[in-house]
Order: C-alpha cells, then structure tokens, then sequence
C-alpha cells in the first residue's frame, strides 16, 4: 500500500505486507506462511509422522532420508483441499480524520485452495537412491470485498510458491539413511488494497493552499477509492538435510532440516479507480510524478525449519508417533523494499517469533488392505501481538485433529483420503494509524478475528 508522502510514494509497500502478512492457502493448516500438505498420509496423522513415517516417496518432502525406507522404484501424486475461513468480529476502522470507513461488505477473508505434490524415487543400487519431489513448502491466499471494512489494508494477498527438490539418499548401514536435496523455489505473488484518494486529495490540495478543494474532497474521505495491485516473482535455492535411523526393529528416528531461501521479488504496481473523483485526484497525482505505475523489488525470505519424529511399531496392528516442527520466523525482523525511480527504501518493521510446532499420532491395521489413522497437534503463532496482526495474517495459535485411512488393494498400490480440521484461537488486532507511521494513509483498524479451517487430501502411491 503505498504510503501518501509530498514527494514520492512507495511504490511496493504492498509487497511488505506480502511477507509481513501472508495468510497461506494452507496457512489454515500452518501459522505463518507455511504449507504442510505435501502427503495425505502426513495430514491424516496431524504431520506426526513428518520426519521419521517414511511410509512412501512423499514423505521425501518433509525428510528426505525417507527415501531410503523404501525399496526399489515407486512414484506418488496426491492433493489438498482447503477451505478456510477467516471472519473479522467487532471491526472498526477510521482515517486519520477520523473518517468512518465502513461501507459494508463482507468481513469474511477466508478462501479456498488447491495445493498438489508430486514425488519419485529410484534406488540406483544397494547403497544409493535419487528421488525427485514437487510441492509447495509456502503459500498464502485471502479475498475480501472490495469495499468492506479493512479494504486500505488488504483485498487479495495471493502467494504461490513450488519447490523442485531433487534428493540423493545414502544407505550409510541397514539402519542409517542420510540423504540431501537441493530447492529451487519459484515464488509468485499478487496483492492489493483500495487507496482513499480523497484524503490523498485533500492533503495534497492543503499542501497547495487550495483550501476549498482540501474541503470538498475531505467530505468524501472513504467514498472516493482507487485500487492499488502488485505482482512480482523470483526464483531461490536452498538445500534440506535428513537424517532417518532404524533404532531397533519397532522404533524409528528421524530429523531433517530445510534451510531458508532468499528471493528478491520483482514487481510491478498499477493503479486505478472507478469513480469520477477517484480518476480526477488519480490524474492529478500521477502528473505530478505521483502514484504512477512502476516497480521495484522486495525481498523475501522463506524460514528454515526442522523436523524431529519418532514412530514406533507399538503391536503388529499399532503404531505410535509423535513430532516435533521448529520454524525460524524471526528471519522477519525487517523487510526492505527498493524503487526504480530512486525513492528512498522503505521499511516495516516485522518483530515476529520463532515457533514450535507439536503433534501425535496414531495407525491401527484393520486388515492387510485397510490401515486406519488420526491424530492431534498444536501450532504456535509467530506473530507476538494485536499490534503486529493484519488482515493479510490473522493468524493465531492453532490445533489439529485429523482422520484418515490408507487402502492397499494390492501389494504395490496404496490410496489414502485424510482429513484435518483447524481450530483458531480468537485473535484481537489492532493496527494503529499514526501521521508517519505506516498506517499514515490506511487508517486504524481494529477487531477480533475468528479462525477456523477444513482441509481434504488424497494421494496414491504406486510401488514397481
């Protein structure tokens, strides 16, 4: 969102909040901007079975020593589907003026997504396997009406983000599998928010002395919006380490680590508006070298994560697990956004916490075709207070129960369905607007935010 100074304007401040804020496609599923439905067997089992399940190639994204447990060749695709709500309560927004912004619309952001994966493997010989996954490790996906109440902090926020990971695992022993995978990350994003372009009128016609404009266009303050979009794309690379360890014939360990990647998003900004008002104080602005289409770039750092697990065979029917994720949000301690005309950069500070991530489970065989699974978890939210919630993240710490089942209708052929259901923490927010804040030309903004989620998965693994 730009921010309304005499003489320039930031161009992709929008692009800040795209980091600062993401709310993740499956970010029902995960705080911050992480996407953990990389296999229907994980979500099924509420992500305990993440570093040391190892069942079939599509756990290679969440360790990628899981290749190792797996003899001979085998190829799995699956897809998640999230539909998650995200409902600001008790709102109330005012400009700076004190201008009352509502204008009714909806306060529901919530969106639903589609996130697919796709993982093979080849054991190349005794000792070595090569395996290749496909996934999307972040992502984030919001809506709002254009006109509700937060419309000048957030409309759309949209990130996509693919991972190519091609994996080579060692079988150090019968029991050891060490393994390493390089990422090239592809990230894509869209945002955008309405701007008041009649208070940015009104200042600017104060500015020139030209009072009884500055009076007509302060009358409409949150009448006469615009519309702000970016978009901007990169590729990073990364690598992720796993460990995995057969610690007695019921019992196995596993760890892995996936480093953090750095991506300098290069965007593009366009504005509109749709109104006659808006269009005229659009014009005027961009004739004096202001709110012009243009771009810059703004850098994005995905989080490094690891992944601690234990699955123990408990009797020849059932299993037990239990994991353990720590992500490094704090790598958003800042966010840097650079202009091509040469405007000076601009900064948000982010402040947001390192988390922990805990969950268990459980697998009962029905029988050699059927294998039941369920499981609960808990995630921590990296945002540290109301202060630093806004619409693009109303995140908030969450819980996990989840149901799934595999069906093995041959020895090589394996289908799982798997369901996960999120239940939010209610979250104030309260996004304070100050004349050289951030907030200058969005406003205050403050409620209660309710966050609920339901995601579906189902994948098929085939063994040749």
């Amino acid at each position: 969102m730009p921010r309304h100074m005499p003489h320039h304007v930031n161009r992709l401040t929008l692009a800040i909040a795209f980091a600062s804020t993401a709310l993740i496609a499956s970010q029902a599923a995960a705080t911050g901007f992480q996407v953990r439905e990389q296999s229907a067997k994980s979500l099924a089992n509420a992500f305990s079975n993440a570093a040391a399940g190892a069942e079939d190639v599509s756990f290679m994204a969440h360790n990628p020593a899981a290749i190792g447990n797996i003899d001979g060749n085998q190829v799995a695709g699956g897809v998640a589907y999230i539909d998650a709500s995200f409902e600001l309560q008790g709102a109330e927004a005012t400009g700076l003026g004190g201008s009352n912004y509502d204008r009714g619309g909806s306060r529901q952001g919530g969106e639903t997504a589609t996130v697919p994966s796709f993982a093979a493997k080849t054991q190349l010989d005794e000792r070595w396997d090569l395996g290749l996954a496909i996934y999307a490790p972040y992502g984030l996906s919001t809506k709002y009406d254009k006109d509700w109440i937060g419309r000048y902090h957030a409309v759309e926020t949209e990130l996509t983000t693919i991972d190519f990971q091609p994996t080579l695992n060692y079988r150090a022993s019968e029991r050891l599998n060490l393994a390493v995978g390089l990422r090239a990350q592809y990230a894509d994003a869209t945002l955008s928010n309405a701007l008041d372009l009649a208070s940015f009128g009104a200042k600017a016609a104060m500015e020139r002395g030209d009072m009884a404009t500055a009076q007509a266009l302060g009358a409409q303050a949150g009448f006469a919006d615009g519309f702000a979009e970016v978009t901007g794309d990169d590729w990073g690379y990364g690598y992720t380490l796993g460990v995995l360890y057969q610690a007695t014939d019921r019992t196995r360990l596993g760890a892995s680590y996936r480093s953090e990647i750095d991506l300098t998003l290069d965007g593009e900004v366009n504005y509109s508006s749709d109104n006659v008002t808006g269009q005229q104080v659009l014009a005027g602005a961009q004739a004096q070298g202001r709110l012009r289409d243009g771009g810059g770039t703004a850098d994005l750092t995905t989080p490094a994560n690891l992944n601690l697990g234990v699955y123990h065979q408990l009797t020849d029917r059932l299993a037990l697990m239990a994991n353990a994720e720590w992500t490094e949000w704090s790598s958003f301690d800042e966010l840097v956004v650079e202009f091509e005309d040469g405007s000076a950069p601009s900064r948000t500070e982010e402040n947001w916490d390192d988390t922990w991530a805990f969950s268990v489970g459980a697998n009962y065989a029905l029988n050699p075709q059927w294998l039941l699974r369920a499981g609960l978890g808990i995630d921590e939210t990296p945002v540290p207070s109301a202060e630093f919630r806004t619409p693009r993240v109303p995140d908030a710490d969450r819980r996990w129960a989840s149901l799934g089942a595999t069906y093995q209708p041959t020895e090589n052929l394996g289908i799982t369905a798997g369901y996960l259901r999120i239940f939010g923490d209610d979250v104030e927010m309260d996004q304070d607007a100050t004349p050289t804040n951030e907030n200058a030309s969005r406003g205050n903004l403050s409620g209660t935010y309710e966050v609920e989620a339901d995601v579906f998965a189902l994948s098929v693994d085939y063994r040749f």
